[in-house]
């Protein structure tokens, strides 16, 4: 199955079909077959939403939904943390709703991050039904008809790790784009600067989840990875949105390496400059391997090598085998005992398995999502929009 996962992935982002092997060719006529049945049924929900077949929930307080359009790797859940740390350092206990793939990996890096925050996480496909259950648990703030919740919120004030009240001010949405039974007060869309939209299709022949029409509805585009992608590029991505959509906002991001944890004591911290003129090996199961690896390269490592797995992908025993039969080649070739790296994000899935490396020295990069001032969009402007929006039913 995860050579299939790979297959796809590889067909999804290679626009020249004439660069797959045989057997990557031989899956596109199923592949096509398979999207067009998704454009079909994604045709109808869309439908049923629009003539109230569906039920739109509106929730009392506002919603900020945090998506995209393609597969993983677009930094959503980098976003969401950022947000709701601003919500709580400004007063408003926010909910995460996420729907909490592979075991919930991203929503125990959520709890990690978020630790000591009035920061609430809820877990499920139902994220209706969750958010109630905690609106009934914690009770909450309506903004509307309060103004201390518009003076939390001011632009730079801060009151501290616990607001007066823990009662829930506002819901941040967790790929959220395409979960269209919560009605939201903010569209925020996350595209990866460095694979886009892949060959355009729609899954599973290529990575889109929906049309790139559905750009129009965004409040704010955020261009994740663009410290990685060259600026004639960027510049290109920006006038390719405008296309669709003239007036959306478009924010740059990236991910700032910090440190490193021992997957064996995650609450120690090794400085980035401590693989200077390493051996490194990369080991990931994320939705854009080649940022991490890009990412590593530009730390200082003498020398980088992947192994890679399709997103959220659960470890097993014969992945930990293959991973050290790697380790044993490069450390042959180097005569030196390589080191390897995982995400946050590959250690909260399963932070056991990587102890079967035992041998080796397995550290994790922990990073955090910045955003890069660009013109008259910068980390201010972007926590406005927040402001702006939010207090608007």
């Amino acid at each position: 199955m995860e050579k299939l996962r790979k297959a796809v992935s590889e067909i999804a982002y290679t626009q020249d079909h004439t660069k797959l092997t045989h057997l990557h060719r031989s899956l596109i006529p199923v592949l096509s077959f398979a999207s067009s049945l998704y454009r079909l049924a994604l045709s109808l929900r869309r439908s049923f939403y629009h003539y109230g077949l569906f039920t739109k929930h509106r929730l009392p307080v506002p919603v900020i939904s945090v998506g995209n359009l393609t597969w993983g790797g677009n930094g959503k859940t980098p976003m969401v943390e950022f947000i709701a740390r601003f919500l709580a350092d400004s007063g408003i206990s926010p909910l995460i709703l996420t729907r909490g793939y592979a075991g919930g990996d991203e929503a125990k890096m959520l709890r990690r991050h978020l630790l000591g925050k009035p920061v609430k996480i809820g877990v499920g496909a139902n994220r209706a039904a969750i958010a109630a259950h905690f609106f009934e648990k914690y009770g909450y703030v309506d903004p509307y008809s309060t103004s201390k919740y518009a003076d939390g919120l001011n632009l730079g004030q801060k009151v501290g790790n616990h607001p007066s009240s823990q009662k829930i001010g506002a819901v941040v949405l967790d790929d959220g784009m395409q979960h269209w039974s919560l009605q939201r007060n903010l569209e925020i869309l996350m595209i990866n600067g460095l694979t886009l939209w892949g060959n355009c299709h729609l899954t599973p022949r290529g990575p889109l989840r929906e049309p790139l029409n559905a750009l129009r509805r965004a409040d704010a585009a955020v261009l994740h990875h663009a410290d990685l992608v060259s600026g004639q590029k960027l510049i290109d991505i920006e006038l390719m949105l405008r296309e669709v959509n003239k007036s959306v906002p478009i924010f740059f991001t990236k991910m700032d390496p910090c440190f490193f944890s021992d997957v064996g004591n995650v609450n120690s911290r090794k400085p980035l400059t401590a693989l200077s003129n390493s051996i490194v090996l990369c080991v990931s199961a994320i939705g854009s391997a080649d940022a991490f690896v890009k990412g590593m390269e530009k730390i200082g490592a003498f020398y980088v090598d992947r192994l890679e797995f399709s997103d959220h992908h659960i470890f097993q025993p014969k992945d930990i085998e293959m991973i050290r039969k790697k380790l044993r080649e490069l450390e042959d070739a180097f005569c030196s005992k390589p080191v390897v790296i995982v995400t946050e994000k590959d250690y909260d899935r399963d932070p056991g398995i990587f102890k079967h490396l035992d041998h080796y020295e397995i550290l994790a990069l922990c990073s955090e999502l910045k955003i890069i001032p660009c013109g008259k969009c910068t980390e201010d402007s972007f926590k406005k929009l927040l402001k702006e929006r939010k207090l608007t039913r």
